[in-house]
């Protein structure tokens, strides 16, 4: 094979893995903007339908940690095959389901099968690329895990608004046929370890914990947490699982997750570094659809298309530090990510239904710059030390914290956006009295009138729109905390720099 055979047969592998990757974190946010739509259509309350989210990212994180296992088992190119057209025959399933159970059931599948492929592309590209260019692969693989997510409300809010929000699972239906049938010609056998014994103990009693703690986190807040026997069955049974899975994982001979792998100190910074990473990253996304379409009352589409600019800040970020990369200290990098990202959610704790499109679009660019930045390095830094042979099984702990943020995030925010709300209007509808002196204001009375029935749904809808601005507020100050809590992990990080070939590589 030519030196130019080989590298169209490099190109074309690697944009192969992007597209499944981007298909795989694409559709943790393409439904957000549509998911009142259906919330309509299967007839679901406004905690039923956050399932839809969550099953996928839960099953996501459950089936994540087998893949060294699978890749040892069946080899790399099979399961990669086998995970992408489960995805997207799942992916149609979900778009044709006709009630709740159906949507959240085939959503959680599509998790399952899906699980698999971000780590696969991640190491598809460290193999077939050189060392030197280790860190130009991890900018490509960027655009692929952070772009999708980026780029899924704008997506998301052109199908459903032009035509039904099923389109937003139908879309992976042509994607993920070019993307299995060109796996199967270019993509390269991988040798296979044979038969291993699987550590079916270790993976039901993670599986159960994580199964167990997503369920608490999501119905928590509508069964008043700790005050409701369910959710303290529910934590029971997430510790004593995650406990048993700690002893056996330290005391079998061969357990479901290696503990020496966790000696590697930048694995175990980058997966805590990218669990809260992915916290901040994820919750953010999924309170800007309602904050836009509620507050702000933005259609569909338009919520969608002033979100998509942090796509453009995401990319040109991921570009940009790729070329930094081997050339500049790690930790440095990491140090600016967080800045920016911290940077706009400052912003954001400043926001009203008042503001601008303008400022919206604006922060997103900031917001999606600080997320590009930060996931390359970060992708790097956390496997580099790594030998190869540990690679696979490193790279899923990896995504796994990534799917536990996303998941974790996603439900802490709802939770505290609802109970906050809750706090902030009886706390404002205690200084709203018939004998405040505002209503003396003819203005004012006429509309707002707490003696009429007509006034006092304006004054509780206003009282109301104001409780949720305030929770809005507070929930983005606990994002800026958790990131700006981030710095303190980077001294934990190896320094690590490149030599001048090993930055020239990264640039071409």
């Amino acid at each position: 094979m030519t030196e130019e055979t080989s590298q169209r047969r490099r190109g074309t592998i690697t944009i192969l893995v992007l597209v499944a990757a981007m298909m795989q974190t694409l559709d943790t946010t393409i439904v957000n903007v549509a998911l009142p739509y259906v919330q309509g259509s299967v007839a679901a309350s406004d905690d039923q339908i956050t399932w839809v989210l969550t099953s996928y990212i839960t099953m996501a994180a459950i089936m994540t940690p087998p893949t060294g296992f699978l890749v040892a088992r069946f080899g790399l190119k099979r399961l990669f095959i086998v995970s992408t057209l489960g995805f997207t025959l799942t992916s149609m399933l979900c778009g044709m389901a006709e009630s709740l159970t159906q949507i959240v059931a085939f959503r959680a599948l599509q998790g399952a099968f899906g699980a698999a492929m971000i780590p696969l592309a991640q190491t598809v590209l460290l193999t077939i690329y050189p060392k030197e260019r280790h860190g130009f692969a991890m900018a490509l693989y960027g655009l692929g895990v952070v772009v999708g997510p980026v780029i899924g409300p704008v997506v998301g809010g052109w199908l459903t608004e032009n035509y039904t929000w099923r389109y937003v699972f139908y879309i992976n239906g042509p994607l993920g046929i070019i993307t299995f049938l060109g796996m199967m010609a270019f993509l390269p056998e991988s040798p296979r370890s044979g038969p291993q014994k699987f550590d079916w103990f270790g993976f039901s009693t993670l599986s159960l914990a994580i199964g167990a703690l997503q369920i608490l986190l999501d119905r928590g807040e509508i069964k008043d947490w700790f005050g409701s026997s369910e959710i303290v069955i529910e934590a029971l049974v997430a510790g004593s699982a995650f406990y048993l899975f700690l002893v056996h994982t330290f005391t079998a001979e061969r357990p479901f997750v290696r503990p020496a792998l966790f000696r590697d100190r930048n694995l175990s910074a980058g997966a805590l570094f990218s669990m809260v990473t992915f916290i901040t990253l994820y919750a953010s996304l999924a309170l800007q659809p309602p904050y836009l379409q509620d507050l702000m009352n933005y259609p569909v589409f338009t919520a969608g298309l002033v979100m998509g600019p942090r796509g453009v800040g995401t990319m040109a970020g991921t570009l940009l530090v790729g070329r930094f990369v081997g050339k500049v200290d790690t930790r440095l990098l990491l140090a600016i990510g967080l800045g920016l990202t911290a940077w706009a959610f400052y912003i954001m704790m400043g926001w009203t239904p008042d503001i601008s499109a303008r400022e919206v679009v604006v922060t997103g660019l900031l917001q999606g710059a600080g997320a590009g930045v930060l996931f390359v390095p970060l992708s790097a830094v956390t496997l580099s030390t790594l030998a190869p042979e540990d690679r696979p099984d490193g790279a899923s702990v990896f995504s796994l914290s990534r799917s536990l943020g996303s998941s974790i995030g996603i439900s802490v925010v709802t939770a505290l956006l609802t109970t906050n709300t809750e706090i902030n209007h009886a706390d404002i509808s205690a200084n709203v009295t018939a004998v405040n002196r505002a209503f003396q204001d003819p203005g004012i009375a006429q509309f707002l009138s707490p003696v009429t029935a007509a006034g006092r749904a304006a004054l509780d809808a206003l009282i109301t729109q104001q409780a949720q601005i305030i929770a809005y507020i507070d929930d983005y100050k606990l994002l800026l905390i958790a990131t700006l809590a981030l710095f303190g992990l980077l001294v934990i990080f190896k320094k690590s720099g490149g030599s001048p070939g090993h930055a020239a590589a990264v640039e071409g």
